[in-house]
């Protein structure tokens, strides 16, 4: 599962400069105020049965959005005798339970709640034994109650209808389904745990134009005489059920492969001539993956399919992974690279942790999300080196500081809901923990361990214990120290550095300063530089302060603690500015160089620091750094040569993002001198440049951005699609309320939508209408809480903006012709944000 909103949009609207740990450390978001769930132990189901075989017979009233399906289950006990059987089936119309035996269907006694089916079998079991229950039943998703989901995995219906009736014109008739985390038995009855598995055979028919997907392989199709189509789809190869997946739609397929497993990517038809552009390195994944792992992918066909209106980022069904529609890109938005890339490394590598090996328990999904999210470093490092590897890293760990949730371990017991285990601990930090522990045994030891587990535990369920033991078994370490503290604890250090020369000798002392965690044991490598050499030191630090004395020939121009940036830690490093630029110059890595970086924007005042930010950090061979610059920092510090650079990088910057970045740091000038730059860009083939530029070109000749609107709404995406939205809202009046609120409800590029947020309520402003104010703003609110539960700083930055608003209503209120409307507005914004 991949989440729904990329952490670089929210890096970039949060300057990645404070210390947020120090605003958050007090914060645990939930998903409610009932704080009942501390007391409930989330221990792994309890296997009573196990489920063997699942077969489904499924058709589709698309009218009533209904699926009309027969089940046949065979399962056993899975250790003691039993004579009853539970499985889960969300508000079904069960028609026929029956026991199936000898082609026969003997009827069995059951009672049905609508959240389970209670069967009595006839007779006890034992565990060698097996037996198959027959059910007739109806699913009917939409009608289940409302209000499910979380902010990672936005609803629990299922099974989607998209469009089923056809009477949107301009989008897709399809159906998806979304079984994670226990949502697949609101379409078929199961027994809805990670840690039962089943293999699967399901046929589907459907109307003869659709094209249909599932786990495993297509081995039957037949055209039936009422124009509809039968296709049978088998599974030789147990996975948990909530991986059990189908889709149906008029998808063009188009075909690759890897060695001899088939490779195919579902998209819409308008997108079939970029597929292989946006999807075409899965088969370099896939050998990639499984040279990593030592366990050639195991699956018989891989599948991607795009699906309109998805309620999360990506799923990785097995065999079959669902893409959100923001997958699908053309050549105008691939020019600014894919950014689908890291997800569909992360899908595929669920293929191996999540499919082949399974969390046993959702307390234990850092075994599925946390290995998903390294493997897109993984993937980076191989493909385009270390330093984007690292960039990427370090972006993650922004995201889980972002996220605030300090107190909570990456594997836990007690939580509200599911869901919220899909937070940035189980991702983003337990991505980096992987890092810091293969960095600590060595990069030998650590992909035999993760071989080690994979092989053993094949088609199982697995706990984070598995890792230690298996990483303790390959390298004869005991391994609990590290896994309590980092698996089975929370937070992470907060660290105090500074440092004391004497002749002959440098002292470094370390503080761990967190206020809601213990003290960390750590492994620390301190680079010592001298003039003409280097040399490194392992030191382990195990109390709250530490001093470390070094030998050394002369005054060093810098010591680096944790050379090789590894540490799931924060620091507040007492080095100079000189240091830090000897630093960016000689120590080696993307790490070290925006450390450096960062230091300078935060101290853009001293003498010199912006000369190195303009001279080297503008410069940067990471177009990660560049970009970090420009948006990071204040266009008021900048001199005439910070602008002439910034100029260039805004006519010649290769990376089109960075171009984009440039371009709008230029528009804060509001300087006409810059039109012709604005003008060269404004036909880019890049949406970002081409919408940085005409929103850079409105501030300096407002009338010719303007006319250029016709020829640029033909083809607009992304950034360029904002900017117009933009320019379109300054002559938008009230009047257009019903286009201007539908197009907001209906953008689904998250990332997209987050920042549009802000100009969606700089229209409501103007609005007097007391109920289309009330509707926008309960609008903006569903999306901010899409978002709130993993990065509470977006829904401060929202309601910071609707404080001010009520302020600017008050100040309206005075000369309204209807004063009332106006309070009514202020007094829903205060009953919404307080």
């Amino acid at each position: 599962m991949r989440k729904l909103l990329s952490v670089a949009f929210l890096l970039f609207i949060f300057s990645a400069n404070a210390q947020l740990e120090d605003i958050r450390e007090d914060i645990i978001v939930t998903s409610s105020s009932d704080t009942s769930w501390k007391q409930q132990y989330r221990e792994s189901p309890e296997k009573i049965n196990a489920l063997v075989h699942t077969k489904l017979d499924l058709k589709f009233d698309y009218s009533k959005s209904y699926v009309i399906g027969k089940a046949w289950l065979t399962l056993k006990p899975y250790f003691y005798p039993t004579d009853s059987l539970t499985l889960d089936a969300k508000g079904m119309d069960i028609q026929e339970v029956s026991l199936f035996a000898n082609g026969k269907d003997t009827p069995l006694k059951y009672a049905y709640d609508k959240k389970q089916l209670r069967i009595s079998l006839g007779r006890t079991y034992k565990n060698d034994q097996t037996y198959t229950i027959a059910i007739k039943y109806i699913a009917k998703p939409d009608e289940l109650p409302k209000g499910g989901g979380s902010s990672a995995i936005t609803d629990d219906k299922g099974l989607y209808f998209i469009n089923p009736k056809g009477e949107d014109k301009n989008k897709p008739t399809q159906i998806w389904t979304q079984g994670e985390t226990e949502h697949n038995s609101a379409w078929f009855p199961t027994i809805d745990k990670p840690n039962q598995k089943t293999t699967q055979e399901i046929t589907l028919t459907v109307p003869g134009k659709y094209v249909t997907l599932s786990n495993g392989l297509m081995t039957a199709s037949k055209k039936n005489t009422d124009g509809t189509r039968t296709d049978t789809w088998k599974m030789d190869l147990p996975h948990a059920p909530y991986l059990v997946f189908i889709g149906v739609g008029d998808f063009a397929v188009i075909k690759d492969k890897y060695k001899n497993i088939p490779v195919d990517y579902y998209v819409e038809k308008e997108y079939a001539p970029y597929a292989k552009q946006i999807f075409g390195l899965t088969p370099e994944m896939m050998a990639f993956f499984s040279k990593k792992t030592g366990v050639e992918y195991p699956w018989p066909k891989y599948a991607q399919m795009v699906g309109r209106d998805f309620v999360s980022g990506a799923m990785e069904n097995t065999t079959a992974t669902l893409h959100r529609e923001s997958a699908q890109q053309n050549a105008r938005e691939l020019v600014d690279g894919n950014v689908w890339e890291d997800v569909i490394a992360h899908e595929l590598f669920h293929h191996w942790f999540g499919n082949y090996v399974t969390a046993e328990s959702w307390s234990n999904l850092t075994m599925n999300e946390s290995f998903a999210n390294y493997s897109e470093y993984l993937w980076r490092e191989y493909k385009y080196g270390k330093e984007s590897a690292d960039a990427h890293l370090h972006e993650d760990f922004q995201g889980y500081l972002m996220g605030g949730n300090f107190r909570k371990n990456l594997v836990r017991f007690h939580y509200s809901n599911n869901e919220d285990m899909f937070d940035a601990v189980s991702y983003n930090k337990g991505g980096n923990i992987l890092h810091m522990l293969r960095h600590l045994i060595g990069d030998d030891a650590f992909f035999t361990s993760l071989n080690r587990l994979l092989v053993k535990h094949k088609f199982g369920s697995v706990e984070a214990h598995d890792l230690r033991l298996a990483i303790e078994e390959v390298t004869g370490k005991d391994m609990n120290w590290f896994f309590n503290q980092w698996y089975y604890g929370n937070g992470h250090p907060q660290l105090d550095i500074s440092y004391a020369y004497q002749p002959n000798t440098v002292t470094v002392t370390i503080e761990q300063k967190q206020k809601n965690a213990p003290v960390f044991r750590l492994p620390l490598d301190i680079d010592i530089h001298e003039p003409g050499k280097k040399t490194r030191h392992r030191v382990w630090m195990d109390k709250a302060r530490q001093a470390f004395t070094f030998p050394v020939t002369q005054k060093p121009q810098l010591v680096n603690v944790d050379a090789e940036k590894i540490l799931v830690a924060t620091s507040n490093d007492q080095k100079t500015l000189e240091q830090y630029i000897y630093q960016y110059k000689n120590a080696g890595n993307f790490q070290d160089r925006r450390e450096a970086v960062e230091y300078a924007l935060n101290n853009i005042r001293q003498a010199g620091a912006l000369d190195f930010l303009v001279n080297s950090g503008m410069t940067d061979p990471s177009y990660v750094i560049r970009k970090y610059i420009l948006y990071s920092i204040d266009p008021k510090m900048l001199n005439e040569a910070a602008y002439a650079k910034i100029e260039n990088m805004a006519r010649t910057d290769k990376h089109r993002p960075t171009r984009a970045a440039a371009i709008d740091i230029l528009s804060y000038t509001r300087n006409p001198k810059y039109e012709p730059v604005f003008l060269a860009n404004v036909n880019d083939s890049s949406y970002s440049v081409s919408g940085a530029a005409l929103q850079a070109l409105s501030m300096v000749n407002k009338e010719k951005a303007i006319s250029l609107l016709p020829e640029l709404k033909k083809d607009a995406k992304g950034k360029l699609k904002v900017a117009i939205d933009r320019l379109d809202m300054l002559n938008r009046t009230e009047a257009d309320f019903d286009e201007v609120f539908n197009d907001y409800k209906e953008m689904r590029n998250m990332s997209d939508k987050a920042e549009y947020t802000f100009d969606f309520m700089a229209y409501m402003l103007s609005l007097t209408d007391a109920d289309k104010f009330k509707s926008a703003l309960d609008e903006v609110l569903k999306f901010t809480e899409t978002i709130a539960g993993n990065y509470p700083s977006y829904k401060e930055a929202v309601y910071n903006f609707l404080k001010e608003m009520a302020k600017q209503k008050l100040i309206k209120k005075a000369s309204a012709p209807d004063p009332a409307a106006i309070q009514q507005q202020i007094d829903y914004i205060h009953s919404k944000i307080k």
